[in-house]
């Protein structure tokens, strides 16, 4: 359940892959450097907390994680929450929340969920992330296009009427160096790959601003000093009504963490060839979610830009990831304040580079071209989080996954109604399909797939093909892979109303899952043992034998 690859990769551990690991920990600590920075700024957090995160996270995710390369940090779709939370209860309730889903996480690995998560629908993952991608792309033009430091209206529609009034008020020169930095942040991985474009962005923007002296917004200038030094924050004024009201943004969090996480550990399985433990992943994620801000930072999560610089440079194990913790952490006790003289024209047009990547246009576009369910359930997900936020969307978007689910094993799930002859047991293992004559008087009632609540009316529906009352009725449950309470309340009453019609009752082929659960419901007595048979042939056989006594 909680197995950290890290202590299974050290007992083989060499000396090439140490310094391949040190490599890639390195450039991905650069790569990490700007986006801890912009991301805490635009989560409204004061900069150096994004960088405390960065290392709290992206160490322990690593050392106590499912991955061999996954690298955790400050996440672009954890922005809407935490600044959500930071607007409306503070420091303290990014802090509380934070530690909240770090709890949430460990107990959902503890439920084995993390092997569940993993195969959210593809539609509700796109919609979420493209709808937070906009969120995230609508908040930064105030800074990339330098309009006066109003107050700006929360919601969506209002930023863009607002944006819309002020436009006349836009500075050019801010703007025009926020698009450099879009451009040299794209461009630049086609001239050198090692550097990220990120990195280049911000450190030409800097020295244009202060060679030119422009005199743009900087970090510094918005929030004064750099405190290098992690923190151990006061918690007060905590108590129950403060929980209960942080417990659905906690939950959303929680979720943000698993979802991106899981689906990053998944792309770089793809990539290496390796497995990750979903499980213990998620336990890392709750650990390091909880020592992050009890240590001065916020909630974070695996991110796939991350993990993937670490895989293309070379990263074979965590130890990669624990380096780039190492690395940030000595740039932010001895290097942090040079971040203060940052424009914040450069990190919003990191940040809109970050949107791009993130809105995922391409698979937009094609699941609205496929079918018209998905397109539905991606075009919902996709509204709900751009007019009522995540803490709305995303619980909707779980239920909407289990609606589909449940619709998929319905499609899947077929109950036939047999009468003349049936397929041998064997047919499978042989290309010619061997069938069995049904007796007069005998009906087949083959169920294929699992029983339970989804299709619970599907036996009404097969009742309904029924003209002729037969003496005795074989249910065979050979693709019955396990059965539920409302499945076994269903086929109960089925049993029941087959007795009304004086109908003898035979179970044939039953699972072993599905026969422990007919024990412990009391239907196994009811049936009787005599009447519940191994093989289709056996279940003929039982029913010529009560019809020849009867």
């Amino acid at each position: 359940m909680f197995a950290p690859v890290f202590f299974e990769v050290v007992k083989k551990y060499s000396r090439k892959t140490f310094f391949s690991d040190l490599t890639a920990g390195l450039i991905v600590g650069v790569v990490a450097l700007p986006l801890a920075i912009a991301f805490a700024i635009a989560s409204g957090v004061p900069p150096e907390i994004g960088l405390i995160t960065a290392v709290i996270v992206g160490f322990f995710v690593s050392f106590l994680g499912g991955s061999r390369v996954q690298i955790g940090g400050p996440s672009g779709a954890l922005i809407v929450v935490i600044s959500g939370i930071m607007l409306e209860f503070g420091m303290q309730g990014v802090m509380i929340a934070s530690i909240m889903a770090g709890l949430i996480l460990i107990v959902m690995g503890l439920l084995r969920a993390g092997s569940i998560i993993q195969f959210m629908p593809y539609p509700i993952v796109v919609g979420f992330t493209s709808g937070i991608a906009l969120i995230i792309f609508t908040t930064q033009l105030q800074d990339f296009l330098g309009l006066p430091a109003e107050r700006i209206p929360p919601d969506l529609p209002g930023k863009w009427i607002h944006y819309a009034r002020n436009i006349a008020e836009m500075n050019l020169t801010t703007t025009s160096l926020g698009l450099l930095t879009v451009v040299v942040t794209l461009l630049w991985p086609r001239i050198y790959r090692k550097i990220p474009g990120s990195l280049v962005a911000i450190v030409l923007v800097t020295a244009l601003n202060a060679l030119g002296g422009f005199d743009l917004e900087t970090i510094g200038s918005r929030f004064g000093q750099f405190h290098a030094a992690f923190r151990f924050p006061v918690v007060y004024g905590m108590n129950a009504a403060l929980l209960q009201q942080l417990l659905i943004p906690a939950f959303t969090m929680a979720m943000l963490v698993a979802i991106e996480s899981l689906m990053s550990a998944i792309v770089a399985d793809g990539a290496t060839g390796y497995r990750h433990r979903p499980n213990t992943e998620l336990m890392a994620q709750g650990v390091a979610n909880i020592l992050s801000p009890l240590l001065g930072g916020m909630a974070g999560s695996g991110a796939l830009a991350k993990t993937m610089t670490n895989i293309r440079n070379g990263g074979k194990s965590p130890v990669a990831g624990m380096v780039h913790g190492v690395m940030l952490l000595l740039f932010m006790l001895l290097l942090g304040k040079l971040a203060m003289i940052i424009p914040l024209a450069a990190l919003a047009g990191i940040l809109v580079v970050v949107a791009y990547n993130m809105s995922e246009w391409r698979s937009f576009k094609s699941i609205l071209r496929s079918s018209r369910g998905e397109a539905w359930v991606l075009m919902t997900t996709f509204l709900l989080t751009i007019f009522l936020g995540l803490n709305v969307a995303l619980p909707f978007g779980i239920i909407l996954a289990l609606v589909l689910f449940v619709n998929r094993v319905m499609e899947t799930t077929d109950i036939e109604v047999l009468k003349h002859e049936v397929e041998d047991e064997h047919s499978h293992l042989s290309e010619d399909t061997e069938t069995l004559d049904i007796p007069k008087g005998v009906e087949v009632f083959q169920i294929k797939r699992p029983f339970f609540f989804g299709i619970a009316n599907k036996f009404e529906e097969a009742e309904k093909e029924i003209h002729e009352i037969p003496r005795v009725r074989i249910i065979r449950m050979r693709r019955v892979p396990f059965i539920d309470s409302t499945g076994l309340k269903n086929l109960r009453s089925f049993i029941s109303r087959a007795k009304k019609h004086r109908t003898h009752t035979i179970l044939s082929g039953v699972t072993p899952k599905t026969l422990q659960a007919l024990q412990n419901d009391g239907l196994y007595d009811e049936v009787g043992r005599e009447n519940i048979c191994g093989d289709i042939e056996s279940a003929i056989n039982r029913a010529l034998e009560y019809i020849n006594s009867n």
